[in-house]
């Protein structure tokens, strides 16, 4: 056996790592990333939600207020710490918590270094969207840099502007353009050539005194931009008439982050499921060939259950769909309808009884992301495992009303429906450039682009913040109404 008691020890998890290394490659055919696992202290897990994870990050107020309030949610006993953290990396880091047991360390070591790890390198949209090559050197050149500006011009004027790009996180990522590799020895290259262009980029856009031909004849105005952008920090950061260039590269740094973690919002449901296939997989490999014993088994399923459960609606513990339930459900669901399909499954899956599982568990995590995923797998068995139906909420009504229930015409409105709301979770508000008063104001014209309310306090003070930013008034058209900031003189 691999280990017969619970003290964990840095040979025993070497060799841990290598026994899981074999079954993941001879059982499942995971393509990973080389492994680097440390093991941390609470203190220094705490430190690392600060920083959503990442290993190091710029220095900013709001990770050390976010700081101070989960450790004293920590010492009071209001939250507990998570056994593990996996950052998208290459080599893909894990930290592994020291207060684990030997069976833990076991069960998170399959589930983040090789269950995470091979969903970072092999999922589309991660490969699309990510950069793990490049990660690691790029935060260092943002903390770094950052860190020069706080010493050049002060702590409280760094923070106004990153305030601003925080503000604009979701707002400020490409959703339908690849971004470009990151890349610390570029960054550096490149940052006298950016503030070249974006001087003679901004002479071109921002002259105000017209031609002897446009004096004579009345031009049109040519829109401007051309088409609606949805990158507000990017717009801002190439656009903005008077911004200082260092404000500019701390937006792109806060933009290009903000761009790497992306994915990882749009990919929880299918993310936190596969490492969980793949550790609930790799643990009865273990104990089938004889590795770890009954009691570790034991050990290993109280936990595993914790993880996946899921409170019914009418629970007290209930706050929505558990994503490591869901997920692990339909990534289980998908080997059952190979190895051991119903009538059922061969009417609404194609791939039902297709003894090779491996080949369509690799494929649905792939190429797929979580609302297309749901779209794709969801089955009428999960759905009646996980006690799914469907309200209708109408704030007219005096109650609700169930819209879908456990039958063929139930099981596709709640298929899609649930996909809707996985989709809408993840979206932020829609908000585009559309114009930009050139020749008047230079006020910048923003509008929301779907039909979700915005909240009015937030929306207000988010458009304070672009203000700073562009440096003149910024007009929001809401719908129902249209919102203004006015930006302040300079000096005021």
């Amino acid at each position: 056996m691999l280990f017969t008691d619970n003290e964990w020890t840095f040979e025993r998890i070497a060799t841990v790592t290598e026994r899981i290394a074999e079954i993941a490659e001879r059982e499942l055919a995971l393509d990973t990333y080389p492994n680097q696992i440390e093991v941390i202290t609470a203190e220094q897990m705490l430190d690392a939600y600060a920083s959503t994870g990442l290993p190091m990050y710029y220095p900013h107020w709001s990770f050390g207020k976010q700081r101070a309030i989960e450790t004293g949610q920590y010492r009071r006993g209001e939250m507990g710490l998570a056994y593990e953290l996996v950052i998208n990396s290459n080599p893909c880091i894990s930290y592994l918590m020291e207060e684990n047991t030997m069976v833990m360390q076991t069960l998170v070591i399959a589930h983040a270094a090789f269950g995470h790890n091979a969903f970072f390198k092999n999922n589309t949209f991660f490969q699309q969207w990510t950069d793990a090559e490049g990660i690691l050197d790029y935060l260092e050149f943002g903390k770094t840099y950052i860190a020069h500006c706080e010493e050049q011009y002060g702590i409280d004027a760094v923070s106004e502007v990153i305030d601003a790009a925080h503000a604009l996180n979701r707002n400020g990522v490409d959703r339908a353009r690849r971004p470009q590799k990151l890349s610390t020895r570029d960054e550096q290259r490149r940052r006298r050539e950016r503030a070249a262009f974006i001087e003679q980029h901004l002479s071109e856009i921002w002259r105000t005194l017209p031609g002897a031909a446009e004096a004579a004849v009345a031009v049109p105005e040519e829109r401007f931009p051309k088409d609606p952008q949805e990158n507000l920090i990017y717009f801002i950061e190439k656009n903005a008439p008077n911004l200082e260039t260092w404000k500019r590269e701390i937006l792109r740094i806060v933009r290009k982050i903000a761009q790497y973690l992306y994915p990882q919002g749009q990919t929880k449901i299918m993310n936190e499921g596969f490492a969980c296939f793949v550790h609930y997989h790799v643990m009865h490999s273990l104990h089938a060939m004889g590795l770890i014993g009954d009691g570790a088994l034991l050990e290993f399923y109280a936990s595993h259950t914790a993880v996946i459960f899921q409170p019914d609606f009418d629970s007290r513990r209930y706050s929505g769909i558990n994503p490591y339930a869901l997920g692990f459900a339909i990534f289980q669901d998908i080997k059952r309808i190979c190895v051991n399909p119903t009538n059922e499954d061969r009417e609404w899956f194609a791939f039902a009884g297709d003894p090779d599982w491996r080949k369509h568990i690799h494929f649905a995590m792939r190429e797929f992301r979580d609302e297309s995923f749901i779209l794709q797998y969801l089955s009428p068995k999960v759905m009646r495992d996980l006690h799914l139906f469907a309200l209708e909420n109408d704030p007219q009504a005096e109650a609700y009303r169930v819209t879908a229930v456990h039958d063929d015409q139930g099981y596709q409105y709640l298929r899609s429906a649930l996909a809707r709301q996985i989709a809408e979770s993840a979206r932020s508000a829609d908000i585009e450039v559309v114009a930009v008063n050139r020749w008047g104001d230079r006020h910048l014209h923003l509008k929301k682009m779907d039909e979700y309310p915005l909240d009015q306090v937030e929306a207000k003070k988010t458009l304070d913040h672009i203000a700073r930013l562009w440096g003149y008034d910024v007009h929001l058209d809401a719908g129902d109404v249209v919102m203004i900031a006015r930006a302040k003189a300079a000096g005021a």
